[in-house]
């Protein structure tokens, strides 16, 4: 069962122990950022830092010349990964006997927001949640593919794992973030994530709806969710809310715009790719959710791309789906006890994993997890 660790740069660059105390860990694969967006990073054991801010989206590779004379393109780094950061640390890594697959994060973008606002998501009360690129306009989708085939293909790597290639909604972790006070459940998630700018505006009236007026049902929809009066989960009650004929117009638009926007995306990664090359997707299978994992139908991904990689922290249930559809199949443990991980019970939850399906492993994050994570981590690998 293929196990590979989350790596960023910056935890391998200027650690010249790093690579091998990763292969130590008894995984054979890492998945090496390649690019991605803005954070703060803990580096438990870098000698020279302990902290990486990356202050914006950007990719940690120099770009070539697709992008000139282009309005919308990928930015550079700062000084937390200057230069060629993936290639340098993805060649520490090979070194150490590890197969190099990049990790690709791409419809999540706040710099891109800011400078370009007309490219965000638009709510139905008019706010832009500039961390969320809408995917539906023309040059973002070409901006976002060429993206994809770029970041994906970088010199050495076996593979790539493409995130946020879906729609981003309201869900969005941000500086000092203070949303959480009314509980939206999923249906008020979905309310809240859907988009009224220009070009979804036409798409919602190519489905027959008028998109003055689903923004004001959608608006009605949500009062009671301000009130404090519950928060309704899953399709049904999304369904209650808009009407199963507004629902349904609002999935069709968006199924479809993120499912041609996926098989744009692998289709460029692939004739930028030579043979052999893996092309997995970041994936939940209940196709109308957002955000890094992107809402999917399970069998149309698996026939376009080679598989997906599933969240299973809070439990191994989504894999099921998958599952049925064969293709490669890596479940996503978050292995940072700090994060809300739990490394302990890795071995058993590796079992569970395989027992529903799951033909490969992800662990999330060799970089930020601490040595006794860690350790866990080896010892459930090593079957110890």
């Amino acid at each position: 069962m293929t196990a590979s660790a989350f790596v960023y740069p910056w935890d391998v660059n200027g650690d010249p122990e790093a690579a091998g105390r990763i292969a130590a860990l008894g995984v054979s694969q890492v998945t090496l950022a390649s690019a991605y967006h803005s954070t703060r990073a803990l580096t438990p054991r870098h000698p020279r830092h302990r902290i990486v801010t990356a202050e914006h989206a950007a990719v940690l590779y120099p770009t070539d010349d697709r992008w000139q004379g282009r309005e919308l393109r990928p930015y550079a780094a700062g000084d937390w990964a200057p230069g060629d950061a993936y290639g340098e640390a993805a060649h520490a890594l090979a070194e150490a006997g590890l197969d190099v697959h990049t990790w690709v994060v791409l419809a999540h973008n706040s710099r891109l927001g800011v400078e370009h606002p007309h490219t965000s998501v638009v709510n139905a009360y008019g706010d832009r949640y500039p961390w969320a690129p809408c995917i539906a306009q023309p040059a973002t989708r070409a901006y976002l593919t060429d993206l994809a085939a770029e970041a994906a293909v970088r010199p050495g790597a076996r593979g790539t794992e493409l995130e946020s290639l879906g729609w981003y909604g309201l869900a969005h972790l941000h500086a000092h973030d203070k949303t959480g006070g009314v509980g939206l459940g999923e249906a008020g998630q979905y309310l809240m994530s859907l988009c009224f700018c220009p070009t979804c505006r036409q798409g919602y009236g190519a489905q027959g709806l008028d998109a003055d007026e689903l923004a004001a049902v959608v608006r009605a929809a949500l009062e009671p969710l301000w009130r404090g009066e519950g928060a309704d989960e899953g399709w049904a009650d999304v369904e209650k809310l808009l009407g199963e004929a507004n629902a349904a117009a609002t999935r069709a638009w968006r199924d479809e715009t993120a499912r041609t926007l996926q098989e744009a995306a692998v289709a460029a990664v692939r004739a930028a790719a030579p043979a052999g090359f893996q092309v997995l997707l970041h994936a939940d299978p209940v196709p109308y959710r957002c955000g890094a994992n992107a809402g999917v139908d399970a069998a149309h991904i698996l026939s376009v791309a080679d598989g997906v990689v599933v969240p299973c922290t809070g439990g191994t249930g989504l894999l099921t789906p998958f599952a049925e559809q064969g293709g490669v199949l890596a479940a996503n443990f978050t292995v940072v006890s700090g994060l809300g991980g739990s490394p302990g019970t890795l071995a058993d939850d590796i079992a569970r994993a395989r027992d529903l399906g799951a033909t490969e492993l992800r662990l999330y994050h060799a970089g930020l997890a601490s040595d006794g994570d860690l350790e866990l981590v080896r010892s459930a690998l090593a079957g110890d």
